[in-house]
């Protein structure tokens, strides 16, 4: 992985000139003493070998496979699931070391689920290209769309120019894009807003420098263009926990209620949204003061100005001047994929547009369609140019797209070799423990899952387990139906995680110990929010007994 962020360009044989053999010492009139010096350096240099090629990082994926596979006993007959976790540990490693480019890594589920008789070779193939890969594909040819007629440049001045400040001031800044996303986020699928948002926060830092600076100043743009991108994918994650449409895992939670539980008292849009959005302001607020803290400083301000004035910025949105055809016509496209994807599904009383359709029509569907219009519609600007071509299209991350059908191979893996029903059955002990214990480790056993597939997936994974397990255990199922709804929610550590960090780690801005360092104290918050709110507002909205 490089300083830039980005994991999926060149090998890493191509990286690094590293010398795989070196030429043999010389001998003949060397003194007797000081032969044990070349042998140590030529030592060295086999050592610097290794590490430049980055052979140890390499073999600790295949190593700590079979160390899995060797040492942990899940008990007779589950012989695929132990092998489920050598993989994951095998392809873990290799995400977080950069050991091999992240497409390489993210292809390993390829061969490593036949090889350990997880699954065939053919249902491992299939994850690879689901629905949801079908919407991050069409997204990523709209946001080209998008970055190649420059309507990311005119909504990030005028953002700029509203929450800039005079003088420059980051925090505000910060406020004004991850508030305004979250807000966003609140009202469409939090997947669209990211991609809405994403080339509006690409654009504003597109004015700083992005190669290596060796000066103060330099360092401090680099890491407020990390908390910019972090701030889209998170307050895009949080604004859509604060209602029912804001992302599927809530819609998933309202029909399996019904379905599980029909006696129970319904979730409806309005008591969701009670819930949902206290724990939405909590936690948008502990973001925007993980982002302050850990990438602004005192000297941010002043790094920022060189680049930012209001002043400037609001002459630069008049010299625009009014919107081109194209422009309109991208907008157009996406605003209508937008009300697409509000409108396929919207309540059990009330049904889409899907249902015109037998409800076999997808989000990836409708993405893929869209797009396809862009190459459809003339631009206005020349004859026969049409809004999008494919030579445009060869910058589209194909290795991000083989990272999230790795994670949703992943998600197969633990149905199919049973590891999900041993970390079911090994939640048996909840049985007859308080509140205060069931809330946060349904939490966090749904929380630990979305890091390696979507949202959606873990949520339709977990929820059938939680609505079980609560009638064996004797608990309210909102206990445990809620917290796993909001855990599968907290995929804040991994790119695998949903689609919303997917896009933010497609820029480059951001790597995976960058997920990790932010996301985990907003993981820690969000458990810990969740543990007060459900059993004291939620004991209200949902009808919850305290003392079951």
């Amino acid at each position: 992985m490089d300083k830039n962020g980005s994991s999926y360009g060149e090998s890493s044989s191509d990286d690094v000139e590293a010398p795989l053999l070196l030429p043999a010492a010389r001998s003949g009139t060397m003194a007797k003493g000081d032969r044990r010096r070349p042998a140590s350096a030529a030592a060295a240099a086999w050592v610097r070998a290794l590490l430049a090629h980055k052979y140890p990082a390499i073999a600790a994926g295949p190593a700590a496979c079979a160390a899995v596979c060797a040492a942990v006993d899940l008990g007779d007959g589950h012989g695929e699931a132990r092998n489920m976790l050598g993989v994951l540990a095998w392809v873990f490693l290799w995400w977080v070391t950069g050991a091999v480019p992240l497409a390489v890594a993210s292809m390993a589920p390829l061969f490593l689920f036949p090889a350990l008789g997880i699954s065939s070779s053919d249902d491992v193939a299939r994850a690879y290209m689901g629905d949801v890969i079908s919407l991050v594909l069409g997204s990523f040819i709209l946001a080209l769309a998008v970055d190649h007629h420059r309507i990311h440049r005119r909504l990030a001045l005028n953002v700029l120019s509203l929450f800039c400040g005079d003088p420059v001031r980051p925090s505000l800044l910060l406020l004004g894009v991850t508030g305004t996303t979250a807000l966003v986020s609140m009202w469409i699928h939090n997947t669209a807003c990211t991609v809405m948002m994403m080339p509006v926060a690409t654009g504003i830092l597109q004015r700083f420098p992005r190669g290596d600076i060796d000066d103060g100043g330099g360092q401090e743009v680099r890491r407020f263009s990390k908390a910019v991108v972090l701030g889209v994918v998170y307050a895009s994650a949080i604004g859509g926990m604060a209602t029912l449409t804001g992302t599927g895992v809530n819609i998933i939670l309202v029909g399996m209620w019904s379905s599980y539980f029909p006696e129970q008292k319904p979730i409806t849009f309005s008591s969701w949204m009670s819930f949902g959005l206290p724990m939405a302001i909590i936690l948008f607020l502990a973001l925007w003061l993980t982002l302050c803290l850990m990438y602004c400083s005192n000297n941010t301000a002043k790094a920022l100005s060189a680049y930012l004035d209001r002043s400037h910025l609001r002459r630069e949105l008049s010299l625009l001047g009014p919107m081109a055809f194209a422009e309109k016509m991208v907008l157009a496209v996406f605003g209508g994929l937008v009300v697409l994807w509000m409108t396929r599904n919207i309540t059990d009383n009330i049904p889409g547009w899907g249902v015109l359709f037998h409800n076999k029509v997808g989000d990836g569907t409708v993405t893929i369609m869209m797009a396809t219009l862009l190459f459809i519609i003339p631009s206005g600007k020349r004859e026969g140019e049409k809004l999008m071509d494919w030579n445009k299209c060869k910058k589209i991350q194909w290795s991000i797209i083989l990272l999230l059908g790795a994670g949703f191979a992943i998600a197969d893996g633990f149905k199919t070799s049973g590891l999900t029903d041993i970390l079911s059955n090994g939640l048996r002990f909840l049985k007859g423990a308080p509140t205060l214990v069931i809330v946060p480790v349904a939490c966090v056993f749904s929380g630990i899952m979305t890091e390696f597939t979507s949202d959606d997936s873990t949520t339709t994974l977990v929820l059938p387990l939680f609505a079980e397990l609560a009638k064996s255990i004797e608990v309210h199922p909102a206990l445990l139906m809620v917290s796993g709804a909001i855990g599968a929610q907290l995929s804040y550590l991994l790119p695998t995680g949903s689609p919303s960090n997917v896009v933010g780690f497609s820029t480059g801005y951001i790597t995976i110990k960058d997920l990790v360092a932010t996301g985990l104290p907003l993981k820690i918050v969000a458990i810990a929010a969740l543990t007060v709110l459900l059993p004291t507002l939620g004991s209200t909205i949902f009808g919850m007994d305290i003392k079951s």
